[in-house]
């Protein structure tokens, strides 16, 4: 196999009717997947940091060209699912494009996207923990809520959250999809209200 070898768009719907792959998430499943991942838990401190350091005033502007941004992207990825419906995602897009190599590449850098971000969400958890426990007079030492490198010993909290999300992953795909958009009522209420 060569690094650009591609597979054609009949190969690839040959391979997902062949699949054992059950579909269990349906369009709001996948909707609200989308605006968790767009909105995400950031958007808390972000919007602060933005208006503060770059934005200014123009906050509202910032915001509406970033909304137009995550509109044009969802309408490629719908053209994309609706050229080749199959699992895979950005990995099939570039296999049928670009070649097996780009895609390896681009599935492994999804993945260390993926990670990075939910450690830093998961740190940014802890910090709200943190302030919410403090303000109920519950301290959490300093040394468990930093890193080896900030001179603490773990953040306790960043783990937790890990290992319980890590655990309604296991317990499969229709539980976390009901996790996820519970989550994203919550924080739609709280950016509402």
């Amino acid at each position: 196999m060569s690094f650009f070898h591609t597979k054609s768009v009949a190969q690839l719907h040959a391979d997902s009717e062949n699949s054992n792959l059950s579909k269990d998430l349906g369009v709001m499943d996948l909707t609200f997947l989308g605006v968790g991942g767009i909105i995400g838990a950031g958007i808390f401190v972000l919007t602060g940091i933005a208006a503060a350091k770059y934005a200014g005033p123009a906050i509202s502007i910032s915001f509406a060209l970033a909304g137009l941004l995550c509109i044009l992207v969802g309408l490629a990825y719908s053209e994309f699912a609706s050229m080749i419906p199959s699992s895979g995602s950005v990995y099939s897009y570039t296999f049928a494009s670009l070649g097996e190599g780009m895609a390896f590449l681009t599935g492994w850098s999804l993945l260390l996207g993926y990670t990075v971000t939910g450690s830093a969400v998961a740190v940014g958890f802890s910090g709200y923990l943190a302030g919410i426990l403090k303000s109920y007079g519950y301290i959490i030492p300093e040394v468990l809520l930093k890193t080896p490198a900030e001179g603490g010993i773990i953040n306790l909290p960043a783990v937790i959250i890990i290992l319980l999300l890590a655990l309604v992953l296991i317990r499969g795909t229709e539980q976390s999809a009901k996790l996820n958009t519970a989550l994203v009522f919550i924080t739609l209420a709280a950016i509402i209200s």
